[in-house]
């Protein structure tokens, strides 16, 4: 693992956007707060999303996600942007975590021509599928890493 990667998610609360949360003890703040005993829950439904704006134009080099298992987005679809106003998505990869309750990293192969510009400013985590037959998602921690420019 290479430490030379810094945190991209800001902690200013604003940067972080999800689909739906599924009641208040479960809100999106618990997705970067380091305890682990909080989590982020979205509602039912198909589509379910997390949504981070960085406070820089930013190359992601690295997510890791500690989900519920029985709660785990099993296809999560990874969309940058290059502006954080008006985002326009584009598809950047897939990952396929494992319907677990451990931490899962997955390292984002980047090459310079697939990143729009000069680094993204925004990422959308796009929950495809998920292991509950709901399609509940729940998190109890989200860290993406990389480098900024």
């Amino acid at each position: 693992m290479d430490n030379s990667y810094v945190s991209l998610i800001s902690t200013n609360p604003q940067d972080v956007k999800v689909s739906s949360t599924l009641e208040k003890s479960s809100g999106k703040k618990h997705l970067t707060d380091n305890n682990p005993e909080t989590c982020w829950t979205s509602r039912q439904g198909p589509g379910q999303y997390i949504h981070i704006t960085f406070e820089k134009p930013a190359i992601p080099k690295r997510i890791t996600i500690v989900f519920q298992g029985g709660f785990v987005g099993i296809k999560c679809r990874v969309e940058v942007s290059e502006s954080s106003d008006r985002p326009e998505w584009q598809t950047w990869a897939y990952i396929h975590p494992e319907d677990a309750n451990r931490r899962q990293i997955f390292d984002l192969i980047t090459h310079r021509d697939e990143l729009p510009g000069e680094g993204i400013q925004s990422m959308k985590l796009v929950f495809e599928e998920s292991s509950d037959f709901y399609g509940r998602i729940t998190i109890y921690d989200l860290k993406i890493e990389g480098l900024l420019l």
